[in-house]
């Protein structure tokens, strides 16, 4: 069996500007794993989840994802494997808002080409699996924070990823909702073997992962959770 990881970004450099939001840093994640990226607001956390994730390409450095270099993949080819691959929850949903909730969740399906009837089928059993099923025909204006984020993070399952890319999925909400979104998300990942790659500064949301890597004026340092 292979030991190599699922995803490895080694020695990333980037830079806006004259800034260095990215300095030598480096994250890996195995197959399943849930990897909590920690550290202060303007440290480059979110900067290499974008990187690590396909949604912006280093100055320099390695992307290497299911043994495939992602910085010399098309434009085309990134979108792919965010479309199908990769799932996404971010910290105020980006849901679409002139679409129902259920069009929404069904979105990353009808982009892969499934029928609508069909994608919408699939879409309403995350919502059930979230218990928003109540929110499916409202548009995501006309619902609450709380539910808002459970749909995000049905939209984010929807294709069975294997990673979720989740950059402070909690951080626009309260405890007690953030606390559902968490238990929610870590369970469904579980469950169908994605790995996750969470970005936050709360201890509490980080007590979810199986480790730590904390970010610091664009450098990384890993550590395990305790």
């Amino acid at each position: 069996m292979s030991t190599e990881p699922l995803l490895a970004a080694t020695e990333l450099f980037k830079a806006f500007g004259p800034t260095e939001a990215l300095d030598r840093a480096s994250l890996s994640v195995a197959a399943g794993e849930t990897v909590a990226v920690m550290g202060p607001s303007g440290s480059g956390k979110s900067t290499l989840l974008h990187c690590a994730a396909g949604i912006m390409k280093p100055d320099a450095g390695s992307v290497r994802y299911d043994g495939r270099e992602l910085t010399t993949l098309s434009d085309g080819e990134r979108s792919e494997l965010r479309r199908g691959e990769f799932g996404f929850v971010f910290q105020f949903g980006q849901l679409v808002p002139e679409l129902t909730c259920l069009e929404n969740v069904a979105l990353p399906l009808r982009l892969g080409g499934m029928r609508r009837k069909l994608a919408e089928a699939e879409a309403e059993q995350w919502l059930e699996t979230f218990d928003v099923v109540e929110a499916a025909r409202k548009r995501p204006g006309d619902v609450s924070g709380g539910q808002g984020q459970r749909v995000a993070v049905a939209r984010a399952l929807v294709t069975t990823p294997r990673i979720i890319f989740a950059d402070e999925p909690t951080g626009a909400l309260d405890s007690l909702n953030g606390e559902r979104v968490m238990q929610l998300l870590t369970r469904s990942a579980r469950d169908s073997g994605a790995a996750i790659v969470l970005v936050t500064h709360e201890a509490r949301v980080a007590a979810y992962a199986d480790r730590e890597v904390v970010v610091r004026d664009g450098r990384t340092q890993s550590g395990v959770v305790a």
